[in-house]
């Protein structure tokens, strides 16, 4: 299992993110290009089933960590075996998901084994010895392509929706089974609770997106936004300027401050698209503005751009959509 290639399977108690699917795919990639193996580290609580689930898409090993101390993500944990697991295994490539997860874990291996990560790719290769990957730089303005050689692993994290989820296979993999490193009382962060103010879909993993910027005018003015956010089944968004003016919460913005998406579509309304909005949500497929201004920067970067007053026009909009798909 040596010089293989690892992928962690973030969930939240034992419910997968599309982003491992995704993730997994780019390691079948790479390590068929470089003729090596592919191995899933599981780590969690009663996880039986997240196991089964994972053994769909990977036949080669499945590394288990089925413990009550990992039963909420804590990156002293999850780090701690992870860590301890590439000094017994010595894996080429390290792939996580670029979820809040995903990024606590490829930061905390990254300083424990003296290594760099490359962040939030979207593009993975192999070509000859080297990995080849690319990343947004500038705020999404410019893409950089990375070599990497030398040391090892090669921690990389994967933007979500970036990439196709993995196929499934027909393979029977091998699972090991480890202990944890640290007992419940050598780890600090304990989780008391967690709290859910809305049943909104993850911006992360949405499939369209109707955001709400300076331009909606107050809190009510998200009314509308909502309405066709409803319609067509979307998570609701939001630029800088509106969640620090307090209409509506941070857990909503989009943005180099707040989430980055790349949904199939994006519908901006009343959004100027100032270059940190961009930043978070340029890598969707298909953006529509709409915006009073012609001149606004989101026409720039939209695929389709309407000038419009948004409380004229989502009325109407919202209308049709719903004659439509009745």
């Amino acid at each position: 299992m040596g010089s293989g290639v690892w992928v962690y399977i973030d969930h939240f108690r034992s419910n997968p993110l599309a982003a491992s699917w995704e993730a997994m795919s780019v390691a079948k990639l790479v390590a068929s290009k470089l003729e090596t193996s592919v191995t899933s580290l599981v780590f969690g609580n009663q996880i039986g089933q997240l196991v089964e689930e994972t053994s769909k898409y990977v036949s080669d090993t499945i590394i288990v960590c089925d413990d009550h101390t990992m039963e909420d993500f804590r990156v002293e944990a999850y780090g701690a075996l992870a860590a301890q697991l590439y000094q017994e295994y010595e894996p080429q490539i390290i792939l996580l998901p670029a979820t809040s997860r995903g990024r606590d874990l490829s930061a905390f291996l990254s300083m424990k084994l003296g290594v760099g990560v490359v962040t939030d790719c979207i593009d993975v290769d192999v070509e000859g010895e080297y990995t080849k990957v690319m990343r947004p730089v500038y705020a999404g303005k410019l893409n950089a392509k990375i070599s990497l050689d030398g040391l090892h692993p090669q921690i990389i994290s994967l933007r979500p929706r970036a990439f196709p989820e993995a196929e499934e296979c027909n393979g029977a993999p091998k699972i090991i089974e480890v202990e944890a490193v640290l007992s419940e009382s050598d780890i600090m962060v304990k989780v008391l609770d967690y709290s859910d103010s809305r049943g909104d879909v993850s911006l992360t993993d949405a499939n369209i997106i109707v955001s709400g910027g300076r331009g909606v005018g107050g809190p009510e003015g998200f009314n509308p936004v909502r309405e066709l956010a409803d319609v067509l089944d979307a998570s609701v968004g939001a630029s800088r300027a509106a969640v620090d003016s307090g209409w509506i919460s941070y857990d909503h913005q989009v943005g180099q401050t707040g989430r980055t998406v790349s949904p199939d579509l994006y519908i901006a309304c009343g959004i100027s698209g100032a270059i940190q909005h961009q930043a978070g949500m340029r890598t969707s497929k298909i953006i529509v503005a709409i915006n009073k201004d012609i001149d606004a920067p989101i026409m720039k970067l939209a695929h389709y751009g309407i000038v419009a007053d948004l409380f004229e026009f989502l009325p109407i909009f919202i209308a049709e959509l719903k004659s439509y798909l009745k």
